[in-house]
């Protein structure tokens, strides 16, 4: 099927992007990486009357630290996050993601902020971004930038709290001086969608114990869960498998996913239970700091 008739914007920049928001946002759709937006427009679940192509806006590719956070801006591919130094080096969760996120074509084109836009509660990165309390920042020709919490931007399937007239422009993630994170993820193939998907960040305190715990989870409720009553359980102990058995219960009890051909919601609820414990070790494993 072909996509249904739509103007094509390519501005050079991002003033110009907000300008266009500001006019026709309602019916505006951002290009960046396109690897949900295109396929949609094809089967014509998505029909914007705009679309506006920011891949030739300057200076909005950069993942870089600054002011006690990482940034990692709307162009950023998949694979530059996968090649990051400051990734690699300053986040592990982040870096256990990447290369788990879609397939190799998809990790050349597709973006971390696109996927956030989107909303897919069968997508990776919303689960991580839930684990470390990170923060998206957009902004619009009125209002300026507006730096939102992950958890008051992803609001529902497919949904989020971005306005028409805003342009989502980067994610940042809090810098942690003693924290590890680890991604668990079961899928049938290469590329394919996670069966199951589990994200864990551990900050620990001067005595060893948890000071911070994240859990976010994927494919397994109507959108990416974040699991504070597990994340709970965890902060002031000391870690131990025990411990971590008793926050992989909490977050098996949590979730709610469907029965499909990827397996029965029974079982999806049972590898969450064993994933989250095999994240949690792994993340103490690999603290960073």
């Amino acid at each position: 099927m072909y996509p249904a008739a739509f103007d094509y914007v390519a501005p050079k920049t991002k003033e110009e992007v907000l300008d266009i928001l500001a006019e026709r946002g309602s019916e505006v759709k951002i290009l960046a990486g396109g690897q949900s937006l295109i396929p949609m427009m094809k089967l014509r679940f998505a029909t914007p009357g705009t679309l506006v192509d920011i891949n030739g806006l300057p200076d909005l590719d950069a993942i870089e630290s600054s002011n006690g956070y990482m940034r990692i801006q709307a162009l950023a591919r998949h694979n530059d996050i996968v090649n990051s130094d400051v990734v690699s080096s300053e986040n592990t969760l982040i870096a256990s993601t990447a290369p788990w996120v879609a397939d190799p074509l998809v990790r050349n084109r597709g973006t971390l902020c696109g996927s956030i836009a989107h909303h897919d509660p069968e997508g990776d990165w919303a689960s991580v971004m839930l684990a470390l309390d990170a923060e998206v920042v957009a902004e619009s020709r009125e209002g300026g930038e507006r730096v939102v919490p992950i958890q008051d931007f992803l609001v529902d399937m497919f949904a989020t709290s971005l306005q028409p007239s805003e342009l989502l422009t980067e994610v940042r993630v809090p810098r942690y001086s003693r924290g590890g994170g680890n991604y668990q993820k079961l899928e049938r193939k290469v590329g394919d969608y996670a069966t199951v998907g589990v994200a864990t960040h551990l900050e620990l305190d001067d005595a060893g114990a948890i000071s911070k715990a994240g859990i976010g989870l994927t494919s397994v409720y109507a959108h990416n869960l974040k699991v504070p009553e597990a994340e709970a359980l965890l902060v002031g102990n000391q870690p131990s498998e025990g411990l971590f058995a008793e926050a992989a219960q909490v977050a098996k009890n949590a979730c709610d996913p469907s029965s499909d051909v990827r397996g029965s919601a029974e079982y999806k609820r049972d590898v969450v239970r064993v994933f989250v414990e095999r994240s949690l070790a792994a993340s103490l494993a690999g603290p960073q700091g």
